[in-house]
């Protein structure tokens, strides 16, 4: 019988695989995961927007003060009109009482020059037009406009019922107005325009019977016939025009003026509280009993 020979494995090679079978023997440990952490409640208290139209806030040419540029500064003074209650009712959106109020006077045609103002806001009547807003900032409306005719009662054109009737007649009105712009489009009289560098000029031609009739904005019409112009008379008022086009007065600020929303602001709450409505109840109530020229 022949017996199989007997493998002897070298030492290194046993103590090899016995390590080997050891190591696998052995479960690598696995670690053990730190505990969740307990959430923690955080309440964030929102930081207060401030009012940027807060009158501590607002950058007007003299601290604490507000100035209003105006043409005609009696107007303003005497605290009596539309324009005059206007101003003093925006003054109040603003938080500036009347004491706090300073009145410049500026020129109408410098109000809406480019450049820097004497004013931080400006109230003359100026009909909003697009070519003014490219120089300075005009506010939102504050009184959608019809132009009349002022003429003294004793001229044969207070008769004038038509725009037709109109015609002939010899008229003027301030330049750079929608006034002048009236007669030359709506009116398109047959006889040369007369042009004034402010409408108090052309009253003083008006009283001195130079002109037969003197086309201003309602409102100026009103003024003119109850305290510039003994024995004058509102002969007539042109239809308003609709629609977002249409002409309106607007207060002129410097181009890009940061009053200019705030302004906005004041003349939007006027309206929504019904004192604009009121100012011109008051002041111009006798509107609807102005004729409206036909054709």
């Amino acid at each position: 019988m022949t017996r199989r020979p007997v493998r002897i494995l070298s030492l290194p090679l046993l103590a090899a695989m016995i390590a080997s079978c050891s190591a696998a023997a052995t479960p690598t440990p696995v670690p053990t995961p730190p505990p969740a952490p307990t959430p923690i409640s955080v309440t964030i208290t929102p930081t207060p927007t401030a009012n940027p139209c807060d009158k501590s806030l607002l950058k007007t040419l003299t601290a604490g003060k507000l100035t209003i540029g105006t043409d005609n500064i009696q107007r303003l003074l005497s605290g009596q009109g539309f324009e005059s209650a206007v101003a003093y009712a925006v003054a109040g959106k603003l938080d500036y009482a009347n004491a706090d109020v300073v009145l410049t006077v500026v020129p109408f045609d410098d109000s809406y020059k480019p450049g820097a103002k004497p004013f931080d806001f400006y109230l003359a009547q100026v009909s909003y037009t697009a070519d003014r807003a490219q120089q300075v900032d005009m506010s939102d409306g504050y009184y959608f406009v019809a132009q009349a005719v002022v003429s003294l009662a004793a001229n044969p054109i207070a008769g004038a019922k038509s725009i037709a009737d109109l015609k002939n007649y010899k008229i003027g009105a301030q330049q750079g107005t929608m006034a002048y712009d009236t007669i030359q489009n709506v009116i398109a009289p047959s006889t040369k325009t007369s042009v004034y560098d402010s409408n108090d000029a052309a009253i003083q031609a008006l009283k001195a019977q130079q002109i037969d009739g003197l086309v201003v904005d309602l409102p100026t019409a009103f003024d003119i016939t109850s305290t510039q112009l003994d024995n004058s008379v509102i002969v007539g008022q042109f239809p308003v025009a609709q629609g977002a086009s249409a002409e309106h007065f607007s207060l002129v600020l410097a181009k890009g003026s940061s009053m200019t929303t705030c302004v906005n602001s004041a003349i939007a709450s006027l309206n929504a509280d019904g004192t604009l409505a009121q100012i011109i109840t008051q002041w111009l109530s006798e509107k609807a009993s102005v004729p409206i020229f036909t054709q």
